[in-house]
């Protein structure tokens, strides 16, 4: 099969995915598409919201619809890395078995992750970059495709601990969840108080989900637009040559190289996914949000002007 049947072929089963996310999934769609921008480009997505928002739903319901095994890992204070990674225990046979933890699954959902210690947040950083882990030892590989999920929650504050740089910088996109509208929050009441149950079809397999993350990366970029991406980063960072005035005084750290690859890529994804078969600029704006928003550190002078990261971000445009 050609390169423009398969995104032909990505376009028509990602809107069947869409649909079958919204028999459970009522608004949100702007999230939902940036966790399958996340998916498909092969990221890991950090999920931002309120208690009550359906993140763990939405998570379960793209895992489901997506045909992969799913895991939940409820963060908290006493979580311990070997809780997460799985650990080592003397069989009958006096000989050492490997017992795999909750990480070895296609999609991790890491609930409230700013609950527990930097110490077991960082299990996750050699999983989420290398896809593979390493327990007393022994190297072991994680099944693909893999992702995490991340959940945080941004008002209670007490009993958290922030997300190290190195740790956020690993996540593709941070997304936003804000309440639904009226009308959607009725549907949600609607929906969630009977007796009906809805099954969610899984639309595809491990490999097909591989192969179409591979047809995104292989999607032809024009060099204007590479430049247009890696020029709007340059301009995020206060010391650099092509900061902005807003930037100069109101972010005390830009974001990383990580941050323009990760926009070229979601920039890829996001043409296929409409039916393009190469990115333009407006792909890159699409996604420039959800990729920089957690990338910059905002000052004390922002904080005290009530200046949002968002704001920020447009004026990089």
């Amino acid at each position: 099969m050609s390169d423009v049947s398969a995104v032909e072929q990505l376009v028509s089963k990602y809107n069947s995915l869409r649909k079958e996310i919204s028999k459970v999934i009522v608004g949100q769609d702007e999230v939902v598409e940036q966790v399958l921008l996340s998916v498909f480009s092969g990221g890991h997505a950090l999920l931002i919201g309120v208690p009550g928002l359906a993140k763990t739903l939405l998570v379960n319901t793209v895992a489901q619809a997506l045909g992969l095994q799913f895991k939940r890992i409820q963060f908290t204070p006493d979580l311990m890395p070997s809780d997460i990674l799985g650990s080592e225990i003397l069989d009958n046979n006096r000989e050492f078995k490997f017992i795999k933890g909750p990480i070895f699954a296609n999609i991790i959902l890491a609930d409230e992750i700013n609950r527990t210690p930097p110490k077991t947040q960082a299990a996750l950083l050699e999983a989420m970059q290398e896809r593979a882990v390493t327990v007393a030892g022994h190297h072991y590989k994680l099944d693909l495709p893999y992702f995490v999920l991340a959940t945080q929650n941004p008002i209670e504050q007490e009993g958290t601990y922030p997300l190290p740089e190195a740790q956020l910088d690993r996540f593709m996109f941070a997304i936003n969840l804000d309440y639904p509208s009226f009308s959607e929050e009725v549907e949600v009441v609607k929906t969630t108080t009977t007796d009906s149950k809805v099954t969610v079809n899984a639309l595809f397999t491990a490999e097909e989900i591989i192969k179409y993350q591979e047809l995104i990366r292989r999607i032809p970029v024009a060099d204007n637009v590479i430049e247009y991406a890696v020029t709007m980063v340059g301009k995020s960072r206060p010391k650099g040559t092509a900061a902005t005035e807003i930037v100069k005084n109101y972010v005390d750290w830009g974001a990383g190289p990580r941050a323009s690859q990760n926009l070229i890529l979601a920039a890829k994804a996001n043409a296929a996914l409409n039916g393009k078969f190469s990115p333009d600029i407006e792909d890159v704006q699409k996604v420039a949000v959800g990729i920089l928003r957690h990338r910059l550190i905002k000052n004390y002078k922002a904080e005290a002007e009530g200046l949002t990261i968002e704001e920020i971000i447009e004026g990089l445009f």
